[in-house]
């Protein structure tokens, strides 16, 4: 696993912004290189807010959206188009502003499906399978950017300090008493997390930045689950000063004045 870079913004409107166009550049130079590129999205303030503002810029038509596969590190298990659905908000600030291939918008199936929650993440797996290629060497596609948000507590995706699924070695689980509501969820494990080629952790906010110094320590993943947010060729920590005020100085590079 890669060693993470931590970059630094003034604040959380300026992160949103630098990871949006950070993103266009990413997406393009994938596209550029191979023809077609992935992206794991998350929901919460900011990634949401990434994905408005890439929405709200003219460089978002640099990237070629119908070349683009969109997959989500975790759900909530509630219907299609509830507000709470990871999916609902990155529609309504992107996904519904692009012209995506709607055959490559691969979603995590709600209770709407007729599925239960271990048969949504069963098939969701499924699905991963499906799109990892021979030089993946797994079960998940290799995706070339993951966005993750991370909790005061630590957790990313929906995998909680000290809860089961961060000891599962398959590559989606269910999960079931979130400390967050709501209660049941989708998540991606962190091996199909450690599959991805760039793992992008973005954090905002003073009440984050015990959990970022630990997560750039040598914490354990079981209590710290983004300590073990890491990817195979790059870690980048997107922080705004406020979650990076409690790290080391010479760990973050200030990219905003």
């Amino acid at each position: 696993m890669s060693v993470p870079n931590v970059v630094v913004h003034r604040d959380a409107d300026v992160l949103a912004k630098a990871v949006a166009a950070r993103i266009i550049t990413r997406l393009v130079d994938v596209q550029s290189a191979k023809g077609s590129a992935s992206i794991v999205l998350t929901g919460g303030t900011v990634g949401i807010a990434t994905l408005a503002a890439i929405a709200a810029t003219p460089a978002r038509d640099a990237v070629d959206w119908r070349r683009l596969d969109v997959w989500w590190g975790d759900e909530r298990f509630v219907p299609t188009g509830d507000k709470e659905r990871n999916e609902t908000g990155a529609r309504q600030a992107l996904l519904d502003h692009v012209d995506l291939d709607p055959d490559r918008i691969h979603v995590m199936r709600g209770p709407d499906s007729g599925m239960t929650a271990e048969e949504s993440a069963e098939a969701y797996a499924a699905e991963l399978r499906a799109a990892a290629r021979p030089e993946d060497h797994g079960p998940v596609p290799a995706f070339d950017v993951m966005l993750l948000g991370m909790g005061p507590d630590a957790h990313v995706a929906s995998l909680f300090p000290g809860m089961p699924a961060l000891y599962d070695t398959r590559p989606v689980v269910s999960v079931h008493g979130s400390p967050k509501p709501p209660p049941t969820r989708i998540s991606l494990t962190l091996p199909a997390i450690q599959a991805a080629r760039e793992v992008w952790v973005v954090a905002a906010g003073e009440e984050k930045s015990g959990a970022v110094r630990l997560a750039l320590s040598d914490s354990g993943h079981v209590q710290v689950p983004a300590a073990g947010a890491r990817g195979r060729a790059g870690t980048l920590f997107l922080l705004d000063r406020a979650a990076a005020a409690k790290i080391p100085p010479e760990l973050g590079r200030l990219a905003s004045p």
